[in-house]
């Protein structure tokens, strides 16, 4: 790709990033008071991060059962309101031994 190629594309970029936080500061100049947008936007972080987050988990292993059992693990250890150290660590160690055991079975 020559330079002039990677700036257009660059400009572009920085064009529509800047359009995308930009435009809902203009056009919203008072405070929002719709309970549905308002739970909206509280819950949209939390599914973007989950959409982003729950496939990689299924292709970080070495196999697919490892993975179901780390998520399953990190699942129980969530609704029993553990930090999120400390589901991440409970769901690595699943992991972790569902591997080494599957190389000896």
């Amino acid at each position: 790709m020559d330079n002039t190629k990677f700036f257009i594309y660059l400009l572009v970029m920085a064009g529509v990033t800047y359009l995308v936080r930009m435009v809902p500061l203009v056009l919203v100049n008072k405070p929002i008071k719709n309970k549905f947008i308002l739970s909206f936007l509280y819950y949209v972080p939390y599914t973007v991060l989950s959409v982003m987050t729950v496939p990689a988990v299924f292709y970080a292993t070495d196999s697919y059962i490892s993975a179901i059992i780390g998520f399953l693990v990190a699942v129980i250890a969530a609704l029993f309101k553990r930090s999120l150290v400390q589901v991440a660590v409970f769901s690595c160690v699943a992991v972790f031994v569902v591997e080494i055991l599957m190389k000896y079975i």
